[in-house]
């Protein structure tokens, strides 16, 4: 069992039950999954999105989904159909596993880090944090990448609100930025 998953069992559902917010045990918020996306532009070929999603892959642990454009957009040359990035959605062990790197392994790896930014939730729960470049994570070899690429990552949680989803975020060491 991940590490992370042990601490939520056994530490962050104690924490946010004594709050008294939440009447039963199935009311606490938990982790649903987490989406991990990489898009690349529209004209670049085929090996460098091949690249992108190993990468990817090698990041997650999980081999990623093509994804293909719905709408052609003739001021990005953007065609239907036209592949456009890569996407990983991540559940169960997996998810535990890569947000336990994400917090103690890549985080701290940013230059002039102070933690990430507490506004980016939906208004539902959920969490999206974007980072700049696919080096960040150690399971990429800086030396051998052609093509520095970015990802946006989700973290959907059960919560109903943002503030919960904060406090849950926080209690399973997600380090945000104070003001």
């Amino acid at each position: 069992m991940s590490i992370l998953k042990e601490k939520y069992q056994k530490e962050v559902v104690k924490a946010l039950q004594a709050t008294g917010r939440f009447p039963s045990r199935m009311d606490i918020p938990r982790l649903v999954k987490v989406v991990v996306n990489m898009g690349v532009n529209a004209l670049v070929d085929r090996d460098t999105l091949k690249v992108v999603a190993d990468d990817l892959a090698k990041i997650t642990g999980q081999r990623p989904v093509i994804c293909k454009a719905t709408k052609s957009i003739s001021n990005f040359k953007l065609r239907e159909g036209m592949a456009i990035g890569a996407k990983v959605t991540l559940r169960g062990a997996r998810m535990y596993e890569f947000m336990e790197r994400l917090i103690h392994a890549t985080l701290p790896r940013i230059r002039d880090f102070r933690g990430v930014s507490p506004k980016s939730f939906d208004g539902r729960g959920n969490y999206t944090l974007g980072l700049k470049e696919q080096t960040l994570f150690p399971e990429i070899e800086a030396d051998k990448v052609k093509r520095v690429q970015g990802m946006d990552i989700t973290i959907v949680t059960t919560a109903k609100n943002n503030a919960d989803a904060k406090e849950l975020l926080q209690l399973l060491g997600v380090p945000f930025a104070t003001a």
